[in-house]
């Protein structure tokens, strides 16, 4: 691993992230390297076993949770949750009464996705968390189109709860965690503090500092609070390729095979399964998950057709060590080319949206498409407790065209680019597509 170790140490290096491991697991070997720093502000180093926030990938060791009360008739995931918490109320009477944790696991629920209502540290925050979901707009239509949906999971979270007779964070542990020897894989704060635990960074003056929060609300275990080591990663990983008793091979195929399209060109993933992202390589279909917490980052990319896993945990945001590393990885030991994110032609196409012109919101953003001095431009409004995590809660982005339903705008602070997609659902009713998520656009 001398040469990973080299690339790691250089590539970190050269984009600014304080530190960061790297892990490689293949049938016959698994090795991880680190790099640089935990914190800035102390300067301990980071090891093989420090503990990072995985964020979003906390949703796929959940959906496993849930696969396995499923396969043991505890959970059905095409009956309404409701039938579990009959206390339940959303924002729409219909979607109460028929959204399943297949809708949630898949995140087409239409259920307002980005809500990080902090409802405190005690054992009830989860039911109290879903108790305000009844005050939370419905995005849209049940099962009408594919929008990532961080309350979906801490929703299916509560459904854990109650079928277990057990707080999120000790079920996690007995139904996954601990049978597959998970020694690193936390969910509390408290148990991180007893390890080596990298801190969030974010760019301040040209440098990286420690942020100023490590967790988000604990009301939102489900969708993004696990804390892991790489090692543990992977271990989790080799599960889904290689089985083992934990799961039967019929729930391990469930979870990787096409569930729902994604309507949005160019978003986090042409299909989902149940948990994963689906991703097709050089012809080669993958699957994994990604996470972004308070400054931390973190990817996980699977091969199944080769027993392959990677897996890269940072504290510093940014997509360049992971593209540069993967897109290395990848190529040397599979011969797979990763997929290139799209860039602007080399033309101007001169198209302007306006029949696209309008407001678009969410309960975490609100997305004006404007059009100032001839040129159009997306007006990005971060609302809520989103807007505490980010420097600026206001940007205007240039958007350049890629095809007629879709432009490109700049992502802020790199020289990378993120689609945004305008599409009808079947009923007419416009959507633009941005980061992942769909809004619904204003009378």
């Amino acid at each position: 691993m001398e040469h990973w170790q080299s690339r790691l140490d250089e590539l970190a290096r050269r984009h600014g992230v304080p530190g960061a491991v790297l892990g490689i697991s293949c049938p016959e070997w698994t090795e991880v390297v680190a790099t640089g720093v935990v914190n800035t502000g102390t300067g301990a180093p980071v090891r093989p076993d420090s503990v990072f926030h995985l964020g979003s990938i906390t949703k796929v060791y959940v959906t496993t949770a849930v696969m396995r009360l499923a396969q043991d008739g505890r959970l059905d995931l095409d009956k309404p949750v409701a039938a579990v918490l009959p206390e339940l109320r959303l924002g729409s009477p219909d979607v109460t009464d028929r959204v399943s944790l297949r809708h949630l696991l898949t995140h087409t629920s239409g259920i307002d996705g980005d809500v990080f209502v902090d409802t405190g540290r005690g054992d009830d925050c989860i039911a109290r968390y879903v108790a305000q979901l009844a005050d939370v707009a419905q995005n849209s239509p049940l099962g009408a189109t594919w929008s990532y949906c961080n309350s979906g999971f801490s929703l299916v979270g509560r459904v854990v709860e109650q079928v277990t007779g057990q707080v999120w964070d000790t079920a996690m542990r007995e139904l996954v965690f601990d049978p597959l020897g998970l020694r690193d894989t936390l969910t509390l704060p408290e148990d991180a503090l007893l390890r080596s635990a990298a801190v969030g960074h974010m760019l301040e003056d040209g440098r990286s500092v420690p942020v100023r929060q490590w967790q988000l609300p604990r009301s939102i275990g489900p969708a993004g609070l696990i804390v892991s080591t790489v090692s543990d990663l992977l271990a989790f990983a080799r599960l889904h390729l290689d089985g083992g008793s934990l799961l039967t091979p019929l729930s391990i195929q469930q979870m990787q095979v096409e569930q729902v399209r994604v309507d949005a060109k160019y978003s986090l993933a042409e299909t989902w399964g149940l948990g994963w992202a689906r991703l097709v390589w050089s012809g080669q279909p993958l699957i994994g998950h990604d996470g972004a917490t308070i400054g931390q980052q973190s990817h996980l990319v699977l091969l199944p057709s080769q027993g392959l896993a990677v897996a890269l945990l940072s504290n510093r945001r940014t997509p360049h060590l992971y593209e540069d590393l993967f897109r290395e990885v990848f190529a040397e030991l599979a011969g797979v080319d990763m997929a290139r994110q799209p860039v602007p032609p080399p033309e101007p196409l001169g198209l302007l949206p306006t029949e696209y012109v309008g407001t678009y919101e969410r309960a975490g953003q609100r997305i004006e498409v404007v059009i100032e001095s001839g040129r159009p431009v997306l007006r990005v409004t971060t609302l809520g407790k989103l807007a505490e995590y980010v420097s600026d809660p206001v940007e205007e982005l240039p958007m350049v065209a890629l095809e007629p339903d879709v432009y490109l705008v700049p992502l802020t602070g790199s020289d990378h680019w993120l689609p945004v997609s305008f599409y009808q659902l079947a009923d007419g009713s416009p959507y633009l597509h941005f980061s992942g998520r769909a809004s619904a656009r204003h009378p």
